[in-house]
């Protein structure tokens, strides 16, 4: 699956990389756990928003 940032970030727990809004995450070479990938595509305790989402696929119209 892919995901891209929606809000800026440090990741902790990846090197403190550095996240902007409209990246992919992860970047190259990276390796999130299912767990850290649910920690940010959830409402953070403190700072009240998300950092991640999913990028859904999208569907061709027939022509």
């Amino acid at each position: 699956m892919a995901y891209k940032v929606v809000n800026e970030f440090i990741d902790t727990h990846d090197n403190n990389t550095h996240y902007l809004v409209g990246e992919e995450y992860p970047k190259t070479g990276s390796k999130p756990t299912k767990k850290r990938i649910e920690e940010l595509s959830k409402p953070h305790p403190e700072y009240k928003c998300v950092f991640i989402e999913e990028v859904k696929a999208e569907k061709k119209a027939k022509e």
